[in-house]
């Protein structure tokens, strides 16, 4: 249990660490990962005015029903494609990636 909430609170130090440097703005905002044990979620962001422009997680019903995922990753493949989909319909054409603290590996590269 011990091990566990010390890789918590790692991610979370990396990730206010990776903040602190980074920020979205209305011409290029944040596109946010988060990651829990079963399901991924992305966000993108305008910090400027906070709000979250468009998103996307592996929870949505185009997702769940597309018979190609198969696996946690391939999930998180389909929900880049839907998160850039929909950015791109609102006009957004380049963001800033902010992984969260998680490592550029596995779910997180593949999104």
């Amino acid at each position: 249990m011990i091990r566990k909430r010390n890789s918590v609170h790692a991610r979370q130090k990396r990730h206010r660490r990776i903040r602190a440097r980074l920020s979205g703005s209305e011409s290029r905002p944040r596109l946010a990962v988060f990651r829990s044990s079963k399901f991924t979620y992305a966000q993108v962001i305008d910090d400027t005015s906070g709000r979250t422009i468009v998103s996307a997680s592996s929870r949505e019903a185009e997702v769940l029903a597309d018979e190609s995922v198969h696996g946690k990753g391939a999930a998180a493949s389909v929900v880049g494609r839907l998160v850039a989909e929909r950015a791109v319909a609102a006009g957004v054409m380049r963001v800033v990636f902010d992984r969260g603290g998680y490592l550029y590996h596995g779910r997180v590269q593949q999104l």
